[in-house]
């Protein structure tokens, strides 16, 4: 297994529409930064949000989750409330090719202000819009900036093809659009 270069990159999202859109070089003026980087891709996260409130005092079950948990938002600029999360989207939509598992960090820019990423790895043959976890772990209410960067994505190629992929076994996240709440 080996970490993928931009090179690599670029070539699979010009021949396989791996990301879409996809920018080609990164873009850094005024903003967080996002696009194709040394070896991985920054991804943007979009304008669409579900902000946690405990307005109804529910327990956060990921077997019986209560959608009324959220406050949706549309902006942006997204504000997370102390020790809260947001769910978003990304602008991107992936396309994974079979030999191909990825891993997602958060950007460094969040981090260091206490505002933590936290995404699943993108399995072999997903596709979609990855929904992401926006975590305030301080006790200050901290702002989200939607169209800029939120975390980078790094390739990882296999030498052989997986046996049985995501989109195999069907899986429940396969090319969802939106921000996708919790499903069993």
């Amino acid at each position: 297994m080996s970490v993928k270069s931009d090179n690599w990159i670029r070539r699979m999202a010009r021949e396989h529409r791996m990301i879409e859109p996809f920018a080609d070089t990164q873009v850094r003026d005024g903003v967080i930064s996002y696009g194709v980087s040394s070896y991985g891709y920054d991804m943007r996260i979009a304008d669409d949000f579900r902000i946690f409130t405990n307005i109804n005092s529910t327990i956060v079950d990921p077997k019986k989750f209560d959608p009324t948990s959220f406050v949706e938002f549309k902006g942006e600029i997204c504000v997370i409330p102390p020790n809260s999360f947001a769910l978003a989207r990304s602008i991107e939509y992936f396309r994974i090719p079979r030999n191909v598992i990825t891993i997602c960090l958060g950007k460094s820019t969040y981090a260091r202000c206490g505002i933590i990423v936290n995404v699943t790895p993108f399995e072999p043959e997903w596709e979609g819009f990855v929904t992401l976890e926006v975590s305030n772990t301080t006790p200050l209410p901290a702002r989200i900036y939607a169209n800029e960067g939120i975390a980078q994505v790094l390739f990882l190629e296999s030498d052989e093809v997986c046996h049985t992929s995501y989109a195999d076994k069907k899986g429940k996240y396969q090319a969802q659009q939106g921000v996708t709440l919790p499903k069993l």
